[in-house]
């Protein structure tokens, strides 16, 4: 069965005379759980929910063959989680320059004051062994946030596990959909679900997969303990987006390949990034690895303040932070201080609304930029 077949039929509950198609969401703190309580199910709420199994079940059928999922209360959480399961004092980790500003700060501002080493390396080092040397493991983004830098997975796997090291990867960019770390060789795949997963800017959610079972019940663990969880109505609804998001990703990464076209095209735009366009240093990388090149793209201007007039003159880009959803989005990233990206760089999401529209309206936005 197809990815696009399995995930829209996940949400369809066993089939009984005057039963609704699709369950509706579970609300339990306690459960039922009379005597020993070995080998039930569900106990309490903190630890496991029948909506959560429900997602989870289709998550791990989009990761591939064999996966195990926790989803999380937000990307962040599913973070926490998978860097807790691995690290401990005095391991090394060795991370990609460049990935989602939050690992990085976690990294840092926790993990390293408790005695966890931290090698911050470029994506190209990700496959040099030296760099890798005496780590417990190794966290990458392909493509990163927001400069759209490409890792060959399967290649620093490779690297990583000859060196005794578990990979982790962020695939948020991508989806499971769109690209398998797990089928890459990574030990753990990574993804804020408030993205494209969910894709209606509504939900934060994430998770994370694994085919090691123990190190999925320690990311479970992490989970509980740490009380990480998501609510069952966001997981519910999170099922429910899920089973749109193969018409979402194919309509919204078409977008994002014409806006990237477009955009070199222009004679205000002075660097153009998109994993789809033969011109992005990664582009070889990616078709190999991915089977959609995403709908988050990259272009710079000018200045500054170039930047931020193209974002107000554009009708049809809502101005916000983050990416993935079904209206196309945009923001000038240095505004944070958080990426080494030029003043007029500016992430655009592209969403699903009908291209010839969203070109003729970034046309207008761009003319007599300097």
């Amino acid at each position: 069965m197809r990815d696009s077949t399995r995930v829209i039929r996940a949400m369809v509950a066993e089939a009984r005379a005057g039963e609704p198609l699709h369950a509706g969401p579970v609300f339990a703190a306690p459960f039922h759980a009379a005597g020993d309580p070995a080998g039930m199910k569900y106990t309490y709420g903190r630890s496991h929910n029948p909506t959560w199994t429900a997602l989870e079940e289709a998550i791990a059928g989009l990761e591939g063959a064999g996966a195990g999922v926790r989803v999380f209360g937000s990307g962040m959480a599913a973070v926490a989680a998978a860097l807790g399961a691995v690290l401990r004092a005095g391991d090394t980790v060795v991370v990609q320059q460049g990935v989602y500003f939050g690992g990085r700060k976690l990294l840092a501002e926790v993990y390293a004051p408790l005695g966890v080493r931290v090698r911050a390396v470029r994506a190209a080092e990700l496959t040099d062994p030296a760099m890798v040397a005496g780590a417990r493991l190794v966290w990458a983004e392909t493509p990163s946030n927001p400069e759209l830098e490409i890792v060959e997975i399967a290649a620093v796997a490779q690297v990583a596990h000859e060196a005794g090291a578990l990979v982790a990867v962020d695939n948020t960019t991508a989806t499971p959909m769109g690209q398998k770390p797990l089928d890459l060789g990574a030990d753990l795949s990574v993804c804020s679900d408030s993205k494209a997963m969910c894709g209606h800017s509504d939900l934060l959610l994430g998770h994370v997969a694994t085919r090691d079972d123990a190190l999925l019940e320690r990311v479970d663990a992490q989970r509980t303990l740490n009380g990480g969880i998501a609510g069952p109505m966001e997981a519910w609804l999170a099922l429910r987006s899920l089973a749109t998001l193969p018409l979402r990703l194919e309509r919204s990464c078409a977008n994002a390949q014409a806006i990237a076209e477009f955009l070199r095209g222009r004679d205000e735009v002075s660097h153009v990034l998109y994993p789809g366009l033969k011109s992005h240093p990664g582009h070889a990388i990616a078709a190999a690895q991915m089977s959609y090149f995403g709908p988050v793209l990259g272009f710079t201007l000018a200045s500054k303040e170039a930047a931020d007039t193209f974002l107000e003159r554009a009708e049809m880009v809502t101005q916000a932070t983050s990416f993935g959803g079904i209206t196309t989005t945009a923001e000038r990233r240095g505004r944070w201080g958080h990426d080494d990206v030029q003043p007029g760089f500016i992430r655009m999401s592209a969403g699903c609304e009908d291209i010839e529209d969203l070109l003729a309206d970034l046309g207008q936005a761009l003319d007599g930029l300097g």
